[in-house]
């Protein structure tokens, strides 16, 4: 059985998330010391289940193998060695991150079996640290995203008024228009992230908490659209076809999905708020 110290892998837990969303900005924004940070907490991360793996098999003179807790971590250890190595040897930038998002999804789930294998009262503060968690980072997504929609909505002013030549004394309280852009992008690089590991955290929440999980529940389907829109908006962001105008108003209209999602399919939802 693998070491019950159940506070050592949550922060595991906690230095994977916080390098999986350094890896995703990075990934998005090509920003190559982002990218260092990240795999530094990747490597700290590798080096302490290196660590309790060595521990187990000189304790129990056995391979970790044992449980099905045990079999997910050493899996989850395999692929985040894995994406080391390639990352060392190769620049397989969509193999990294799509390798880095189940590796962590795998490490969360390897972690709450563990501990809902030690006592039921750590299972139940766990389930509470993890529900908190998706909470958190998904509101943090949606003000990342309220921040984007805001500049967004600038940038249209903005340039209307630049258009039509109206309402020129008041331009100074804008910032020009390639500013506006490049904040409100930064507000959807920063919310992606952020929202997939609440997704994440959310799913493993459902499964292990004992609520009924519901992947047709409306509130489930519209985070997931709203993700899916908001990683095309930054794919667009990156085709030279799409001026700042069009994507400004793509941003802007997607908003609309997110207050949707949070006002109505909230209060449609089996389970949710």
């Amino acid at each position: 059985m693998m070491m019950n110290t159940s506070w050592l892998y949550e922060t595991l837990l906690l230095f994977y998330a916080f390098g999986l969303i350094a890896y995703i900005i990075s990934f998005i924004s090509s920003n190559w010391k982002v990218k260092r940070f990240s795999f530094s907490l990747f490597i700290v991360v590798w080096g302490i289940q290196t660590a309790s793996l060595i521990y187990e098999i000189v304790m129990t003179k056995s391979f970790p193998f044992i449980n099905l807790y045990e079999g997910i971590y050493f899996y989850a250890w395999l692929l985040l060695t894995f994406t080391l190595v390639m990352n060392r040897i190769y620049q397989v930038h969509f193999i990294g991150l799509f390798t880095n998002i189940f590796t962590f999804f795998m490490m969360a789930l390897s972690i709450i079996l563990n501990v809902t294998q030690q006592s039921a009262g750590r299972s139940s503060r766990l389930m509470h640290e993890i529900l908190m968690a998706h909470i958190t980072l998904s509101i943090l997504s949606y003000a990342f995203f309220t921040i984007s929609f805001l500049l967004a909505t600038m940038y249209l002013i903005q340039y209307y008024l630049l258009k039509s030549k109206k309402g020129l004394k008041a331009m100074w309280r804008f910032i020009n228009l390639k500013k506006l852009d490049t904040y409100s992008y930064y507000g959807v690089v920063a919310g992606v992230p952020l929202l997939l590991i609440g997704l994440i955290l959310g799913v493993v929440w459902a499964y292990f908490s004992g609520e009924r999980f519901y992947w047709f529940d409306l509130k489930t389907i519209g985070s997931f659209i709203l993700l899916f829109i908001y990683t095309l908006y930054l794919i667009l962001r990156h085709d030279t076809k799409f001026n700042r105008l069009s994507i400004s108003i793509y941003s802007s209209a997607t908003f609309l999905v997110l207050l949707v999602n949070f006002f109505l399919f909230s209060t449609l939802s089996n389970f949710h708020f």
